[in-house]
């Protein structure tokens, strides 16, 4: 296992709080620079992942980044804010870009934000210092340019005494990585451009914590990719048109509220989400707080259509009072094994055309969409496949810089590793404690060591 030798990370912060006539303007400037360099041949997860995009997959990078952010609280309850953040890199997605630049204009709880800012997982609430990530929307990504109305804070539902309160978000954006993803894809592939982006959520808060030291929250998000152009990139470098897709009023409304035809006519677009749960505790002033994030591609996984949930993010945070040494303590802990199951079947292919089960969810994959990812991030998070008795391996690529370039590794280099076919490969987990690892397939045996 490659190490890493060398991590160079200076923030600078400066800000300038001005007061006028009993009400404050701020104004912040931000400068950044971070530099990773190390003997393998990808960077260390953890110092490229939940960065909002400013990290890479590259043994060797580099960024800068300048911006400046400017608050002002107005009469009536009312505020406004601005930011413009500009990033340039070494061995990046891009060489110079546009990390945030935005515009929010709020009144009491409620917020309108335009452009692309740097948004927290959202609308359940995770230690971002600390979390291993959200599964549908994170801070993985780089932030995508959208209009946003939001109401980011419980605000309590009058009549309920403040034991009843809820937060919540609506937004269309526009994914901006048509460019990147045309540069990327290898000829004889297709990719996506003028891709739109929609995504919604709803959470409840059940509980006074002054009446009460208990609270429980409960919600649904729900995101989706629609519209856009479909390309293939030419042997000659050129690009071909090769349908557009839905993107006219009533697609609006259609990704709003997908509803299928029929069992056998996917949904318009490229959809997923996840129900989530959180259970806070007091006790002075400690908080104890536990949560679960179930993430899911369709009604199959959305609902206990095939018996209870087993894919999900859980977690447990303790917050200690004010201290110089500790402030929280998070464990988490993740499963993707299940996805529904091994088995889709249309019945209509079949011999039983009564029968349809919608297993093999592949999470983060959609067949006209390069997938749940942007610039080559993934949005939410990778995935595991199948249970843990078996490990299936396909679809090998030869990589680039920041992913891979979408050409299939050449056979005769996977051989080595006991695979013999681009095709899928099921190999059976003989043994697995920790420290060893067999594999069998119906052709190869693995021996692996942790070294």
């Amino acid at each position: 296992m490659k190490i890493l030798p060398l991590l160079s990370l200076t923030p600078l912060l400066f800000s300038s709080p001005i007061l006028a006539q009993e009400r404050i303007d701020s104004l912040s400037f931000r400068m950044e620079t971070a530099v990773v360099a190390s003997n393998g041949d990808d960077a260390p997860l953890w110092l490229t992942a939940n960065r909002y995009g400013m990290g890479s997959n590259a043994a060797r990078s580099a960024y800068l980044r300048a911006g400046a952010a400017w608050q002002k609280e107005m009469k009536k309850n009312w505020r406004i804010g601005l930011g413009l953040d500009l990033a340039g890199g070494k061995n990046l997605a891009s060489k110079v870009w546009l990390q945030q630049a935005y515009a929010d204009i709020s009144w009491k709880m409620l917020t309108l934000s335009i452009g692309s800012k740097e948004r927290a997982g959202f609308p359940l609430e995770k230690n971002e210092r600390l979390t291993s990530g959200w599964m549908v929307e994170g801070t993985n990504m780089r932030p995508i340019p959208q209009i946003r109305g939001e109401i980011k804070e419980y605000l309590a539902i009058p009549g309920t005494r403040d034991w009843v309160a809820f937060k919540g978000h609506l937004c269309y954006g526009y994914f901006t990585d048509g460019n990147w993803q045309e540069d990327f894809v290898a000829p004889g592939n297709e990719f996506t451009r003028k891709v739109l982006y929609h995504s919604k959520s709803l959470m409840i808060r059940l509980g006074n914590r002054e009446k009460l030291p208990v609270e429980f929250e409960f919600g649904l998000l729900t995101a989706a990719q629609f519209g856009g152009e479909k390309m293939k990139k030419n042997a000659d470098g050129s690009v071909s048109l090769l349908y557009d897709m839905p993107e006219g009023l009533k697609d609006f409304w259609k990704i709003f509220f997908p509803k299928q035809q029929s069992t056998l006519q996917n949904v318009q677009g490229n959809h997923c989400g996840s129900w989530n749960f959180g259970l806070n505790y007091y006790v002075g002033d400690w908080k104890l707080r536990a949560y679960l994030e179930h993430y899911f591609e369709d009604h199959s996984q959305m609902f206990w259509q095939y018996g209870r949930w087993k894919d999900e993010h859980i977690g447990l945070e303790v917050s200690l009072p004010r201290n110089r040494w500790v402030s929280s303590v998070v464990w988490e802990g993740l499963n993707t094994t299940d996805q529904t199951g091994p088995i889709l079947y249309d019945g209509i292919a079949g011999s039983f055309p009564d029968l349809q089960m919608s297993g093999r969810d592949n999470y983060y994959t959609n067949g006209e969409y390069l997938g749940w990812q942007n610039y080559g991030a993934y949005i939410g998070r990778t995935e595991y496949r199948k249970n843990e008795t078996q490990l299936v391996l396909k679809d090998f690529k030869i990589r680039s810089i920041t992913s891979d370039n979408k050409q299939d590794a050449p056979v005769e280099d996977l051989r080595h590793f006991g695979i013999n076919s681009q095709e899928e490969t099921v190999f059976d987990i003989v043994n697995c404690n920790g420290k060893t690892m067999t594999l069998e397939s119906d052709y190869a045996r693995l021996e692996l060591r942790k070294f």
